[in-house]
């Protein structure tokens, strides 16, 4: 079992499923990244293509919430970036929300980016897809 981050959810049908874990969740905070994403464009194709991702996900997979546990791992995840002279605002701040939801749950988080996880991944399980 094991969370996806967002850009695995984005090239999910790109990814070779052995890469993936046997069972697996998104966090309630993808879902929110993918409800803003039809509305991050201006092109109705990749708007059409956005949304049609978002319905296929919300139909398929049951979010992990962004609870009280949540939120707890999400302090200390920030606190380790903070240490190491990062501020998680933004985007930053998102995807140590989802990395967070992942470790709430015990679960390894499968990301397209290790690359941004590299601050956290002592208390974090990365997986590279």
């Amino acid at each position: 079992m094991g969370v996806l981050d967002t850009s695995v959810v984005i090239d999910l049908p790109r990814i070779q499923r052995e890469l993936l874990p046997n069972e697996f969740a998104v966090s309630a905070i993808t879902m929110a990244e993918l409800a803003a994403g039809p509305h991050a464009t201006l092109d109705f194709e990749e708007r059409a293509r956005r949304q049609d991702l978002l319905q296929r996900v919300e139909a398929s997979l049951d979010p992990l919430p962004f609870d009280t546990e949540a939120a707890r791992a999400f302090g200390r995840l920030y606190a380790s970036e903070f240490q190491q002279g990062k501020k998680a605002r933004g985007a930053r701040a998102l995807d140590l929300m989802i990395a967070a939801t992942a470790l709430s749950h015990r679960l390894p988080l499968y990301t397209r980016n290790p690359q941004d996880f590299v601050a956290i991944s002592e208390i974090v399980e990365i997986i590279a897809v």
